[in-house]
């Protein structure tokens, strides 16, 4: 290797090199604005051991309160992934470009874009100021999010199917809706059912936050707890709402394995 092509090889990036020094001064400058320390980190930790020995061992201090809690946190997420679903598979199939012209699919993406632009405990805050206290506020939010989420994913899987299989139904003479059952919705039903089970299993998780806020479920026995200091049904509580979410997740892989196995079969 000649002395040219060594100098070549070993050409530092400056450009890159003062990208990364400005990214650890700006790092400097936000943990100096935000007061962090590490005097206080470590004051953290030990508080954090501390609360984590009052949370043990847990204890089920108010057994009705939390079966009532859990039992609203499934139907709230249950019914909100069924509406979501219902509502995206329209919306999704209006904001997919290669389908739909531009004055249909600019205010599908808009109803998308504002869906997915607020976590959903804000806006289960909006709906709990618009209906009141309790379980409808946290279906109203997860069905906002339900539609923030698979729209914008229904609609990506559509944009990229292949448009030959679409064109071929046409070619029958038949009308639009057959050409999507027939020609689109079989190119997409797979990722679909994906997109669907996965956002159940969101919403189960949120379902335990817009609690917190009055929205229903679980979060306002859990928030009601912390509030009296009662760490050991905390614990419990949480250890619930985990054993909640694994259920859930076991119902949605079997869900998936029941659709995706019946669309092979069909396919076949």
């Amino acid at each position: 290797m000649n002395t040219a092509t060594r100098r070549l090889a070993v050409q530092p990036n400056w450009w890159a090199r003062a990208g990364w020094i400005l990214l650890a001064a700006y790092v400097v400058y936000a943990l100096g604005r935000l007061d962090f320390s590490w005097e206080r980190f470590v004051t953290g930790l030990d508080n954090g051991a501390r609360f984590i020995g009052r949370m043990i061992p847990p204890v089920i201090a108010q057994p009705d309160s939390l079966g009532k809690g859990l039992l609203e946190s499934m139907e709230i997420a249950l019914l909100a992934s069924f509406l979501g679903i219902v509502i995206s598979l329209p919306v999704g199939l209006l904001a997919a470009r290669n389908l739909m012209p531009v004055w249909a699919t600019w205010p599908a993406r808009a109803v998308i874009a504002l869906a997915r632009s607020f976590h959903p405990v804000i806006v289960a805050i909006i709906f709990v100021k618009a209906v009141g206290f309790g379980a409808l506020a946290g279906i109203g939010a997860l069905v906002v999010a339900s539609i923030g989420f698979i729209g914008k994913l229904f609609a990506e899987a559509i944009e990229e199917i292949s448009l030959k299989q679409v064109e071929a139904v046409r070619a029958t003479g038949a009308s639009f809706m057959n050409v999507i059952l027939f020609g689109v919705l079989p190119q997409v039903f797979g990722r679909f059912i994906g997109f669907a089970t996965y956002q159940l299993d969101s919403n189960l998780r949120n379902s335990t936050m817009v609690g917190i806020v009055g929205a229903g479920g679980i979060g306002g026995t859990l928030f009601s707890a912390f509030q009296r200091f009662d760490y050991d049904f905390v614990a419990a509580i949480l250890l619930s709402i985990i054993a909640m979410i694994m259920v859930g997740e076991v119902l949605a892989t079997w869900v998936r394995g029941v659709f995706l196995e019946k669309g092979k079969v069909s396919d076949e």
